[in-house]
């Protein structure tokens, strides 16, 4: 496999037309505090002047990481990498013939511990979402941006813009400052079950505490290859402490988690669950039945084996074609395009599945859209 300039950009060579895409994790990124001007009253922009506050400084995404943008994803304007519309539509939407793209903005509101400054800066950043982005293009869905550190105002925040048709799923950084699955948590999921939106949790998170159960690590590799530890961690919260149960028709999407971690997590969940249910008697089912019935992962990054057929094992043993979600992380950088490394190693109803079908069952905004 081969590191690609931009994520699957190669436009079809016939004149067939191209099968449909939903991409379930496009960035979009702010681009300073002054793009959020207009969104905010006098005395935040008074503020955040005087202050000089340059907004989030902590970022799951290192400006000169290589993972952090393909090449040519800076927009020839300048700017960060996600922050031009534009230069998206050129870059990913028309190539790919994107019939429908989820955004997934990851303004670190999380890592504010003033919780008015919080609480306003997610409110600026959702209400750009939807006049920057979601009415200047009809292709582009979103994700609400919450104040996930303080449950009951990020639920206020959803009860605000929840209803706005353009916003499909909540975003929730990975790392936060309790498992998601405390009970701390019901009134953000309730909101999220009460619009049909989805929980996208998300690669990432700035809560102040550690980002390994060891402590600090001292490189970015470090953090980075173990993130996929802190989804797991989620995923055993939500399941254990019963927010399925509680309730019953909550989504959540793993956004840039992986996968191919799937199958091992769920046996040795399945086996623990079965010695110790009598600890948790509200969990009914075996964990793995709650996975394929509430979870669903994005593709990338593809953490795929150098055998095609053992990544073909990997998708049999997680046992379902519903839980992969077709994503770019655009811009971020990943090897291993699923066009080359996985596709054609698939029947074609699955790809379809994983191209568009699987999120138009998944999200409930999404279904009877065209």
């Amino acid at each position: 496999m081969t590191t690609t300039t931009a994520p699957s950009l190669a436009a079809s060579t016939t004149t067939q037309a191209p099968p449909t895409l939903i991409d379930c994790d496009i960035h979009n990124v702010v681009p300073n505090t002054t793009a959020l001007f207009p969104y905010l009253s006098e005395h935040w922009r008074e503020h955040i002047t005087n202050t000089l506050f340059k907004g989030p400084t902590d970022t799951a995404y290192p400006r000169k990481a290589p993972t952090t943008a393909c090449t040519g994803s800076v927009p020839p304007g300048g700017g960060p990498a996600g922050s031009s519309l534009e230069h998206l539509r050129a870059q990913l939407l028309d190539p790919l013939h994107v019939a429908l793209g989820i955004l997934c903005c990851t303004y670190e509101v999380d890592s504010i511990h003033n919780p008015d400054a919080a609480v306003v800066l997610a409110r600026a950043v959702n209400d750009w979402q939807i006049a920057e982005w979601l009415d200047k293009e009809p292709r582009l869905r979103a994700s609400i941006v919450v104040p996930s550190q303080i449950p009951h105002l990020a639920a206020q925040e959803i009860d605000r813009v929840g209803d706005h048709p353009g916003f499909v799923q909540v975003f929730l950084p990975v790392r936060s400052h309790h498992p998601y699955g405390s009970r701390l948590y019901h009134p953000l999921w309730e909101a999220v079950a009460r619009h049909n939106l989805v929980g996208g949790i998300h690669f990432g998170g700035a809560p102040g505490n550690p980002p390994t159960p060891s402590g600090w690590p001292s490189y970015y590799l470090e953090e980075y290859a173990g993130m996929a530890q802190v989804f797991q961690s989620q995923l055993v919260s939500l399941i254990t402490e019963g927010v399925f149960d509680q309730f019953p028709s909550l989504r959540v999407a793993l956004i840039e988690a992986g996968f191919t971690w799937l199958p091992s997590f769920m046996w040795r969940f399945d086996k623990e669950w079965r010695n110790l249910r009598r600890l948790v008697p509200w969990v009914k089912r075996a964990p793995s039945a709650y996975i394929r019935e509430h979870v669903r992962f994005t593709l990338q990054p593809l953490d795929a084996p150098p055998e095609p057929r053992h990544l073909l094992q990997v998708l049999d043993q997680i046992g379902s074609d519903d839980v992969l979600l077709y994503s770019s992380d655009y811009p971020h950088r990943h090897d291993g395009d699923p066009e080359q490394a996985l596709f054609p190693h698939l029947p074609p109803q699955l790809v379809q599945k994983i191209r568009a079908g699987n999120a138009r069952a998944f999200y409930p905004r999404l279904t009877g859209l065209s």
